[in-house]
């Protein structure tokens, strides 16, 4: 079967691999913390708080393959590893940072939904 719109087609598959990409629970984080310029892992794992050192390095991997972040190794010992945004990552980062206001703005509108919805199913 034949999409109606395929230019359509190609841009949703588009925008849907990025966002399951930048969409997920850390790498909005690991971008804004990156945004204030390099950081080393240990800098990054403790401003953003409860994420694993695992979950952290496959993050900061998944961005540096997507081309978001470089990864510099610096031949010190022990060894210095900085985290940098890209170019593109620095893009990257104006909607996140709007994203990210918009987010604290409308926190509290989100919340009185939530608990409205939630108020009407539990009385149903």
């Amino acid at each position: 079967m034949k999409p109606r719109h395929p230019h359509v087609t190609g841009d949703c598959l588009a925008v849907s691999d990025i966002l399951q990409r930048i969409g997920d629970k850390w790498s909005l984080l690991v971008v804004q913390n990156l945004g204030g310029g390099p950081q080393r892992f240990n800098e990054l794992k403790h401003c953003i708080g409860n994420i694993s050192q695992k979950m952290l390095t496959t993050t900061l991997r998944s961005l540096e393959r997507d081309g978001f972040v470089t990864r510099t190794v610096f031949p010190t010992i022990p060894p210095r590893v900085d985290y940098e945004l890209t170019d593109l990552g620095r893009e990257l980062l104006v909607p996140v940072k709007g994203l990210a206001e918009w987010a604290i703005a409308n926190a509290g509108r989100v919340s009185a939904a939530r608990a409205r919805f939630d108020g009407v199913k539990a009385a149903a």
